[in-house]
């Protein structure tokens, strides 16, 4: 049933004249405005030709993600220039619930568990790597080494030794390259054809090009070494892709296996490389909470390797991050196109429209989240309870991210080592500002400095 039926009326609209300047000049700032400026009601936003509706409150997104998924199709906005790198939405990919299958396979429950020490040894690895090669006060672009820890995490649990590390590393950098280039202007405009330039759009074929070339010749050893037509064999994502048969016995293409190993380290990276990232300022302007974070990590790991063993007690860690993708909702925006007219809250939703709903919005709604541009841990401390769509860090509703459980594990893993191992700093800048692409990104690179874990 629709939200609040009651008498039917139209959205409250943004003209045109107040929107497009505004989302011209700072997208992110111009709806974190009008957000506010709602305060919760739907609203549209006149673009001229696009006309989305702003969705803010939890109990709306409840009915957009979940109670009426059906009905809210996963295209436009972002799905589209996505779709040019990994693939197309879910809901136009038929073989999607086969590729889901087999991320659910890797990166969820149990699973995780048979690989965390390995993969936590990998990041220990390349952390004192990370020490070695700069030393004592030596700033570093804290994306490029964090995409470099990331990537040789994922490389060595689910791709073995069909990627050599200087791949792994060319592979980051075109997906970065991929993921930051074209997206604001094709999510602006995404009504304009692929035919017609925007800037940004040469960055990304070059991009793309480089990830076919380094994902499809391993894909196609891999055929030849019968890899798809025998049982067991491998458990990196090339295998199971490779291996993995629909109901009817359908498998998948090249491009549907090229499109699902990207999906998985676009899924598995993007979200950690960007919230860690991020994490740095948010220490830097509260050293309390940097007190407080050490001080859990030297207990209970100490400068040793951090194994499975101590997650259960890296408890202040994990409420860290859970703030941290609030305040910096990587996922910043989860547009729909309505499929059939409906009614929330007694606003005519209309068929064929865009439908966003934002998460950097709706985790600072102020009746939900209390001071919500403050950052406080303590949000997310046991006994705590809000609405269940209140907090869309990996979204919600049959779409949600099958990576959140892995993302927690990783990020807790890393940032145990980093300062377990090293004391990393704020090189610069500070005060630094989110820019809106296909993830909340820092505006300006940010760079750390890492002294050795004695230094004072």
């Amino acid at each position: 049933m629709p939200v609040g039926v009651g008498s039917v009326r139209e959205a409250r609209t943004v003209p045109f004249h107040q929107s497009l300047p505004r989302l011209l000049r700072d997208p992110l700032g111009a709806i974190e405005e009008m957000g506010r400026e709602s305060d919760g009601e739907i609203t549209r936003v006149n673009l001229g030709v696009l006309r989305p509706y702003l969705v803010t409150r939890p109990e709306h997104v409840q009915h957009i993600l979940r109670d009426n998924a059906a009905n809210y199709r996963r295209e436009g906005l972002m799905w589209k220039p996505l779709s040019r790198l990994v693939g197309e939405p879910s809901g136009a990919d038929p073989a999607w619930p086969l590729k889901r299958r087999i991320f659910q396979t890797l990166l969820t429950g149990k699973n995780i568990e048979t690989y965390t020490d390995e993969m936590a040894a990998t990041i220990a690895a390349n952390v004192d790597d990370l020490g070695r090669r700069y030393g004592a006060g030596a700033p570093v672009d804290c994306s490029d080494e964090l995409t470099r820890i990331v990537y040789r995490a994922i490389l060595r649990i689910f791709i073995g030794d069909r990627l050599s590390l200087a791949d792994a590393d060319r592979l980051g950098e075109a997906i970065t390259i991929a993921t930051t280039s074209s997206f604001r202007s094709r999510m602006l405009l995404p009504f304009v054809p692929h035919a017609v330039p925007l800037p940004g759009d040469h960055a990304f074929h070059q991009a793309v090009q480089k990830v076919d070339d380094i994902i499809f010749p391993i894909i196609e050893e891999a055929r030849r070494q019968g890899v798809g037509e025998r049982e067991g064999g491998g458990h990196d994502i090339v295998s199971l892709l490779l291996r993995a048969r629909d109901d009817e016995g359908g498998k998948l293409d090249d491009q549907g296996v090229r499109d699902g190993v990207v999906s998985l380290f676009v899924a598995g990276t993007e979200t950690t490389v960007t919230a860690l990232s991020w994490l740095w300022v948010v220490l830097d302007a509260h050293p309390d909470v940097m007190g407080r974070l050490r001080d859990e990590i030297e207990d209970v790991v100490g400068t040793a390797q951090p194994t499975r063993a101590h997650l259960p007690r890296l408890r202040y860690t994990k409420m860290v991050l859970q703030e941290l993708l609030r305040i910096y909702s990587v996922g910043w925006i989860i547009p729909r196109i309505v499929d059939r007219d409906d009614v929330i809250d007694g606003v005519r939703m209309h068929r064929g429209a865009t439908v966003a709903v934002s998460p950097y919005l709706t985790h600072r709604v102020p009746d939900v989240w209390p001071d919500p541009q403050a950052f406080d841990p303590e949000r997310f401390a046991p006994g705590r309870s809000r609405h269940r769509f209140a907090y869309l860090a990996f979204g919600a509703g049959p779409h949600q991210c099958v990576g959140s459980v892995f993302f927690t594990v990783e990020a807790q893993l890393i940032v145990a080592s980093m300062i377990g191992r090293l004391r990393p700093v704020l090189h610069g800048p500070a005060g630094v500002r989110p820019q809106a692409g296909l993830t909340l990104k820092p505006r300006e690179p940010i760079a750390i400095s890492l002294d050795p874990v004695n230094a004072k």
